[in-house]
């Protein structure tokens, strides 16, 4: 059954006669309609014979429109994507300074607006994300450490946990952190490169995060670090193969079980580079490692 109204045909069939109305060609008349939508001029048409069975149509596709100075394929829309790691809708007025004639009360808002707990609580998470990026992109740390690292600094905000601490402090252990839950881990000497804070306040900030958040924070072994200290050393496979089964070897000796994973880590390296007959000094590879050439020496003599 077919309704033609003016330019419009319809066809009414099936069990959902009096419910359903299906467009339709009606010089086709396929039992599978081939309809095209071309928003361009606003019009259905049958992609068979081309018949205009429709006109008047809304486009409901996205509205990508590009704001750039030249032609080019930028999808830019509505501004800036949603962080996901601030709080609220995002879209907050800014108020401007200027446009008010000289007389001062714009000016007068955007101070009393820049007051605002809101506003000075996502302008600290913003600078802080900012300073965890440019410090994980100095090290190419995955992008996965880089987010885990902003949730973890984020929860430190909303937990009020850094009132009294040095927010460089918390910024690094969080990096830390996230760097021994993503499985990507860093020492202690790394972090304090890479941060230009002490030690012992990455570690004391490191345990308070730790205990305060309930964060799992894993272990760091020396196979962890061998792929990366081979890769800095221009190793081969061969030479990291050799060190990783050493350095399992070397869990099992009571002699040894003290030292660090870094100073283990070193030491397979100084033996096995030599095996290998690409020996590296002790003083190249404490460079990367960050341990000292005497320790390297006295655990290389241990195995």
């Amino acid at each position: 059954m077919s309704i033609t109204d003016g330019k419009q045909p319809f066809a009414i069939s099936g069990p959902e006669r009096q419910r359903n109305v299906v467009l339709e060609c009606p010089y086709c008349r396929d039992q599978v309609p081939n309809l095209v939508d071309d928003f361009a001029s606003g019009d259905y048409i049958c992609g068979n014979c081309g018949l205009v069975l429709g006109d008047r149509i809304v486009d409901t596709r996205s509205e990508w429109r590009t704001f750039a100075n030249e032609e080019g394929d930028d999808p830019s829309r509505v501004g800036n994507a949603a962080n996901p790691f601030l709080d609220g809708a995002q879209l907050d007025t800014l108020i401007s300074r200027n446009g008010d004639n000289g007389s001062g009360l714009a000016r007068d808002l955007n101070r009393t607006q820049g007051r605002t707990t809101a506003q000075r609580h996502e302008r600290n998470l913003v600078q802080a994300y900012k300073e965890i990026s440019a410090l994980c992109d100095a090290y190419d740390m995955p992008r996965t450490t880089v987010d885990i690292a902003k949730q973890l600094y984020r929860r430190v905000e909303n937990e009020h946990l850094q009132r009294g601490k040095n927010n460089d402090a918390i910024i690094a252990a969080c990096i830390f952190l996230a760097c021994r839950q993503d499985n990507a881990p860093r020492t202690f000497k790394e972090i304090c490169a890479l941060t230009k804070v002490d030690r012992k306040d990455i570690g004391r900030t490191f345990k308070f995060l730790k205990s305060k958040l309930g964060a799992a924070t894993g272990t760091t072994s020396s196979n962890d670090l061998i792929a990366r200290f081979c890769s800095n050393l221009n190793l081969d496979q061969d030479t990291r193969r050799i060190t990783e089964i050493l350095t399992r070897k070397a869990k099992d000796m009571d002699n040894i079980s003290g030292k660090s994973p870094v100073s283990i880590a070193s030491a397979c390296i100084y033996l096995t580079s030599h095996l290998m007959g690409s020996g590296r000094d002790a003083k190249a590879i404490s460079e990367i490692a960050g341990v000292g050439e005497a320790t390297i020496k006295a655990t290389y003599k241990t195995l």
